[in-house]
């Protein structure tokens, strides 16, 4: 079984920044893919930021140039570092991991953790 566990979340104007973290516990398993989607109101969940093992990343094209996401193998850790934040930003932010385990994949998310962005 694998946890994620987010941190970071919070309230900031528009223009500022704020860093999300993730790191996943458990055993037995080769994280893939690490990343985040974000879920605001009324609204689907969607792809905020991924990255591989091999440090490819993918952006969603609303937050390319102001969103960067980062991971630490060794801590089994993601981050989301968000500058520019806009009051569109605001939803829950929820950690993604892709493991492989037992031969096969296995997705996890965490908890979810709110970021506002006031106007």
């Amino acid at each position: 079984q694998v946890q994620p566990v987010e941190s970071g979340g919070g309230l900031v104007q528009a223009g500022g920044s704020l860093r999300l973290s993730c790191a996943a516990s458990g055993s037995s398993f080769v994280i893939n893919v690490m990343g985040w989607y974000r879920q605001a109101p009324g609204k689907q969940r969607e792809l905020v930021a991924t990255i591989t093992t091999g440090d490819t990343t993918n952006y969603a094209d609303s937050v390319k140039g102001r969103f960067t996401v980062s991971r630490d193998n060794a801590k089994n850790s993601v981050y989301l570092q968000m500058n520019s934040l806009k009051p569109e930003d605001t939803a829950v932010y929820y950690c993604y991991i892709r493991v492989t385990s037992i031969g096969a994949l296995w997705d996890y998310w965490g908890q979810g953790t709110q970021v506002t962005v006031s106007s």
